[in-house]
């Protein structure tokens, strides 16, 4: 038996195993798909697809659902109703996940569209969305065998495996339930008394004079962002403050310098350098080093995965290709029928070129069905060999973006009309690559305990059609109530997508800031530093990347002190589930103040902060002490007095 329950063979087959046993055998039949399961699922999908969807505008990236939806429902289903399906459990976290992907997919490129003065409607946002996702679960499904069957042993599917790991330990899910919980309602109501009533600021900030004029420091004091960095580990948030720092204490001060003395305005700003302070020439200058940064690391990413890549897509056609086509007996081994999957890509190309808001036209959908057909099938081989977190989805539809808009200008559509239709399939790239990537993963999790493949895929369809519903009122909410490409939301990638998209068709982009950004990210690797985190800490003000390293640090100080694994592992993953539990909270009171600010524009709570920055800096720390008591001085099971 491998640990926590999963059956021989759950991580590669053992010598004389022929094939492996899931969990919950093929010939076992126990509740699957039912009712319950598709309502809990539906209702965790809308949850953290809009906190992901406010968590990826803030700092570029969201977190995935798999585990904090799994024990939820273990919560509601196994505790409080007393069922005890395992594979009723898997159907929830499932159709719950599919919310995160679908809201990546949205927020990396959409807002791009707001951002060009087009303003989407909830119609045309739900619809790419809709499309992408579904064509990421569909394409998918003719390499599911190839991908998971086949290769078990070889591609770990990290998440998944875990997922399936917490799924089949039984006893994890009420207590770490409470975890999620408990987090959520932390992170709900620091949101409310911050950004709600406006009790306390929730941005402090400095900035210097004299030697460091143009510097600045500072952070956004959100339990999310301490989460964030807590989930990511030190490196990672490390590589992102040192972005940061690269930025705010060495290209600021150097432009400070340099215009100090001078009353030439220098494009793209509309003042001179020595009448800005630090937030203008982050604004004016910084942005585009950083935007070019990104694109280079994103570009370099897919470059590096590129050997994969066509690995991967060649021996998943010829796999298909050679695949036995009998019908199997086994409920483990029933995908989606062909005949359904053939059908909805047409609808899906029919629907891309007959919806005239989607504005991508007949060469747009053709475009749509080529790479999304290539990059589901990297996405979803890559995120077996990485997990999802490393999957370089911003490259895909970076590139994506490149050779479309290159094809639409060829092709003489250009201008406005140009940039639109290109952001639009690069749009439903995006969300198909992404979506495809947590396909994958949970069909893993599906192999392992035994769950039925289509109704998993049918399952994720209903994920994908629930969050697409509601995506778009997310969207204008957070625009109205924020602004897309402000200090509260960046939207750094759909920011990065629009000047990719104008740059090439208008050639009006600051290219010499922009080659800034790209050669410091060839640098980075020269140096074997991965320049994709750096660049994104270069790219977002160093505000966001100070809280994301102090829960770096927290989990890095874990790492280093406790010896014993067991241990290890499991306050590891109360700390993310508590964290996972703080970006949810947060994220889902960020959309509920969206959308109070959206219906009332006098907004609610004080008009300033009666309490000073003091009083946020103490708030702060509180949250950062219940985090290290969660996961340093409150006892596990394994823990006692090993740590």
């Amino acid at each position: 038996m491998s640990q926590r329950g999963l059956p021989k063979g759950a991580y590669g087959l053992k010598e004389g195993q022929k094939e492996y046993i899931p969990y919950v055998p093929s010939e076992k039949i126990m509740p699957e798909f039912t009712l319950l399961s598709v309502i809990i699922g539906i209702i965790l999908a809308v949850v953290f697809g809009a906190a992901n969807a406010y968590l990826g505008l803030k700092v570029g990236m969201t977190v995935s659902a798999s585990i904090p939806a799994a024990v939820i429902s273990m919560a509601i289903v196994r505790v409080i109703l007393k069922r005890k399906s395992i594979l009723e459990n898997n159907m929830v976290q499932t159709i719950a996940s599919a919310g995160e992907s679908v809201a990546a997919g949205a927020i990396f490129t959409i807002p791009a569209l707001f951002l060009l003065g087009t303003s989407p409607s909830v119609f045309t946002m739900g619809i790419i969305s809709l499309i992408g996702g579904t064509l990421g679960v569909i394409f998918m499904i003719p390499i599911r065998r190839y991908l998971i069957v086949q290769e078990h042993g070889r591609l770990p599917y990290p998440e998944g495996t875990a997922c399936a790991e917490v799924l089949v330990a039984g006893e994890v899910g009420g207590a770490s339930a409470g975890l999620v919980f408990t987090g959520g309602g932390v992170g709900l109501l620091y949101k409310f008394l911050g950004d709600g009533i406006k009790l306390f600021p929730t941005e402090i900030s400095y900035g210097f004079k004299g030697a460091l004029n143009g510097a600045g420091i500072g952070m956004d004091v959100y339990p999310a962002l301490l989460g964030v960095g807590f989930i990511i580990g030190p490196k990672i948030a490390a590589y992102m403050l040192g972005g940061a720092i690269l930025g705010w204490f060495c290209f600021m001060p150097l432009i400070a310098l340099i215009g100090s003395g001078g009353t030439t305005i220098v494009a793209p700003a509309t003042q001179a350098i020595a009448e800005m302070d630090y937030w203008a020439i982050w604004t004016n200058y910084i942005k585009y080093i950083g935007a070019g940064a990104v694109a280079a690391g994103g570009i370099i990413s897919l470059i590096k995965s590129l050997p994969a890549m066509v690995s991967s897509f060649k021996e998943a056609m010829k796999a298909y290709k050679n695949k036995n086509n009998t019908a199997s007996v086994k409920r483990t081994e029933r995908d989606l029928d062909s005949k359904y999957i053939i059908a909805i890509i047409i609808i899906a190309v029919i629907l891309m070129v007959a919806v005239k808001q989607i504005q991508v036209g007949l060469l747009g959908a053709i475009l749509v069905v080529i790479f999304g057909f290539f990059f589901v099938t990297v996405s979803s081989r890559i995120v077996g060999i990485v997990g999802s977190s490393s999957n370089p989805v911003s490259g895909m539809t970076i590139a994506t973006l490149l050779f479309t808009a290159i094809i639409m200008k060829a092709a003489g559509v250009t201008g406005k009309a140009g940039v639109v239709a290109a952001i639009s399939v690069g749009a439903i790239i995006c969300t198909a690559a992404s979506i495809a990537g947590d396909t994958s993963q949970d069909l893993k999790t599906g192999y392992l305990v035994g769950s039925t493949p289509r109704r998993q895929q049918t399952g994720e369809l209903i994920g994908v059609l629930a969050t697409s519903v509601v995506i778009g009122f997310i969207m204008i909410m957070l625009n109205q109530a924020y602004g897309f490409g402000s200090k509260e939301l960046g939207a750094p990638q759909a920011t990065l997508m629009k000047l990719v998209v104008e740059g090439i068709m208008s050639g009006n982009l600051p290219w010499n800031l922009v080659f800034v950004g790209i050669g410091s990210a060839v640098m980075l690797e020269l140096f074997g530093i991965p320049s994709l985190p750096v660049a994104i800490g270069l790219y977002l003000p160093i505000h966001l990347s100070t809280p994301i390293m102090v829960g770096g640090v927290i989990k890095g100080i874990l790492t280093k002190k406790v010896k014993d694994e067991k241990v290890l592992a499991e306050k590891s993953e109360r700390g993310i589930l508590y964290s996972s539990g703080l970006i949810a909270g947060e994220g889902l009171m960020g959309v509920i103040i969206a959308g109070i600010v959206a219906a009332n524009s006098s907004g609610i709570g004080f008009k300033e902060p009666p309490l000073g920055q003091v009083a946020s800096v103490i708030f702060f720390i509180i949250v950062v002490a219940l985090l290290v008591y969660q996961v340093f001085i409150k006892k596990t099971s394994n823990a006692s007095n090993k740590a």
